[in-house]
């Protein structure tokens, strides 16, 4: 009896320390959500997603085609029917699947099936991956909204989500890389050349022309 009465305090000290790192730390309490996207070039639509409040991680890959695990070479010169794409993990406690849909159709051209800006071709098309009827309703409502604030038609398709096959560890984060690549534009560290890419791509003047005031990360 006296060993129990002992291990109570003990107990109840463990379950009031638990209780409050739960409280502090609500995320952890959180289950992440997945939300899969093409919006072409995808170190562009990583670095873009990355920056918001919410996104716990944004992984570039390929998706939507019948190859697995194929290669970025593979992916580019056409024939699997893969898109890149890229994998977003977010707290929806902070930042909602409708909101990060809202963001993406803004931050890219929907109106466009053959590509994006520069970059041609199937594997640069656009769409959003779904894994339910709930997944899929969000986001036709964000399809539907998004036209009626541009006013034109958008050819972004909802399709089922299948497997995702991230790019190699090359492509992760390129954004902010600090390897020295050989481009076109001489050598340059892997964020210099993925900021004069995205200049030269034309990504950001096209959305800036599309959507006004509404692009969530022209100018960022």
């Amino acid at each position: 009896m006296n060993r129990l009465q002992n291990l109570k305090p003990l107990a109840l000290t463990l379950l009031i320390g638990f209780a409050l790192v739960i409280r502090c730390n609500p995320a952890s309490a959180q289950s992440v959500e997945t939300l899969t996207v093409a919006g072409g070039c995808f170190w562009c639509v990583e670095a873009d997603f990355e920056k918001v409040e919410g996104v716990a991680e944004a992984v570039s890959g390929f998706t939507g085609g019948d190859v697995e695990d194929p290669t970025y070479n593979q992916v580019t010169k056409g024939g699997t029917g893969h898109y890149e794409a890229v994998e977003i993990s977010f707290d929806p406690s902070v930042v909602s699947r409708s909101q990060l849909l809202s963001m993406f159709l803004r931050s890219i051209d929907p109106t466009d099936a053959g590509g994006q800006f520069c970059d041609r071709g199937d594997s640069y098309r656009t769409a959003i991956f779904v894994s339910n009827q709930e997944e899929r309703s969000l986001a036709e409502q964000q399809i539907e909204a998004a036209e009626d604030k541009l006013g034109q038609e958008i050819v972004t398709p909802v399709l089922e989500k299948e497997a995702f096959y991230p790019a190699d560890s090359y492509h992760q984060d390129y954004y902010k890389g600090r390897k020295l690549v050989l481009t076109r534009f001489g050598p340059k560290s892997q964020a210099s050349a993925y900021k004069a890419y995205r200049a030269a791509c034309g990504r950001d003047d096209r959305v800036r022309d599309l959507w006004g005031e509404a692009a969530p990360f022209v100018g960022n």
